[in-house]
């Protein structure tokens, strides 16, 4: 099956990351791109992990993750090299809206971080459904190339633009013919 593509907005929602290691380094990584509102729980911490993390001021209880831990939070990532940890996460879930991610194991998750780039506004994410991260990894090095370096500032300017326009078709149309001298003018 695969995974329904969708960007959440992530203000007001708490999120737990379970681990911290070098894969949980890598979705803290991501998470913070789009939230800082992030609690760590783990046993054991990497070096590299616990300086990022306090680079970015995020909360870390250093302990062994116990039942009840995510009570409170909207979203919980597991990261650990646990499986059955992964499973009794998921299943504690169950009786929440917590939706949770399992790190390499898509039969514990509600939903999969994608490859993605982000460049200002724009965010493309490039998924397999779990199937190859490695190849959604190298289309997403593929299409990153493709990208002209300026793209954020055109999207900057473009929602400043949006915001002087009332809704209708001409606003439609005076956007469209505006993204399509962008692309002709940076896309080769």
């Amino acid at each position: 099956m695969s995974f329904f593509p969708s960007y959440l907005n992530l203000d007001n929602k708490k999120i737990l990351l379970v681990g911290g290691g070098a894969i949980a380094l890598e979705k803290l990584e991501k998470l913070i791109d789009f939230s800082r509102d992030i609690t760590i729980i783990a046993k054991d911490i990497s070096d590299e992990f616990l300086e990022f993390a306090n680079r970015y001021d995020i909360t870390i209880i250093q302990k062994a993750y116990k039942k009840g831990d995510i009570d409170g939070f909207d979203i919980v990532v597991v990261a650990t090299n646990t499986i059955a940890l992964h499973k009794e996460i998921y299943q504690e879930s169950r009786d929440s809206r917590i939706l949770v991610n399992s790190v390499d194991d898509t039969a514990y998750c509600d939903f999969i971080f994608p490859s993605y780039i982000k460049k200002g506004d724009l965010t493309i994410s490039i998924s397999t459904s779990g199937a190859s991260p490695a190849m959604a990894k190298r289309v997403r090095i593929y299409i990153e190339k493709l990208i002209p370096s300026n793209i954020a500032e055109f999207l900057s300017e473009m929602r400043e633009l949006r915001k002087t326009m009332p809704k209708g078709k001409e606003r439609m149309k005076f956007f469209e013919k505006k993204s399509d001298r962008f692309i002709e003018k940076y896309f080769k």
